[in-house]
């Protein structure tokens, strides 16, 4: 297979030839969606993405030039699902994603803006008590699992699942009060 390949190459009497493609880029397409997804999705998220990449180009087939390159479209298409499904699961909300990160353009402004976002952040993390801080640094600068920390702490994943949805309200709230709505 050749990543390079154009929508042309697959057909097959004037239809697509969807059978040869998924056969062909499955692998490409889940290499794309675990490397960008880091390991933060569930095998059957996955493999959701992998699917509906594949019936999205099904489904566009006829908007579609037959010069189209396979293997970027359907790595943009699998983007694209992977943001929405971000977008639509609250538990990924990470905070640290405001950290260390520089503007495209060196703007001043946004600069200022990123700092006093993560001075109102690291306030409101002084104010929970320290289990809860515990909790916030294995998950979010840790990575580790709801199941990892609950069995570290001797406390159940639900009450792990809690507390970290209790702490990132209360910093949404903080972020709230310091100007920054929708946060």
């Amino acid at each position: 297979m050749k990543y390079g390949m154009n929508l042309k190459d697959y057909n097959l009497n004037n239809k697509l030839n969807i059978e040869k493609l998924v056969k062909e880029y499955s692998g490409y397409v889940y290499t794309v969606v675990h490397n960008i997804t880091n390991q933060n999705l569930t095998n059957e998220d996955i493999e959701e993405i992998i699917s509906d990449t594949f019936f999205i180009l099904w489904k566009n087939q006829n908007k579609l030039s037959d010069e189209t390159k396979v293997g970027p479209y359907l790595a943009g298409v699998a983007k694209n699902l992977i943001k929405e499904k971000f977008r639509k699961s609250s538990y990924n909300f990470k905070l640290d994603d405001y950290e260390n990160i520089l503007p495209d353009e060196f703007d001043t402004y946004e600069i200022i803006e990123k700092q006093d976002k993560i001075t109102v952040i690291e306030k409101s993390l002084e104010k929970l008590n320290e289990e809860d801080k515990k909790i916030f640094r294995l998950y979010y600068y840790k990575d580790l699992k709801i199941k990892v920390i609950a069995k570290s702490l001797n406390i159940t994943e639900f009450n792990v699942k809690i507390r970290l949805y209790r702490i990132r309200n209360k910093i949404k709230k903080d972020l709230k009060e310091g100007g920054y709505s929708n946060e």
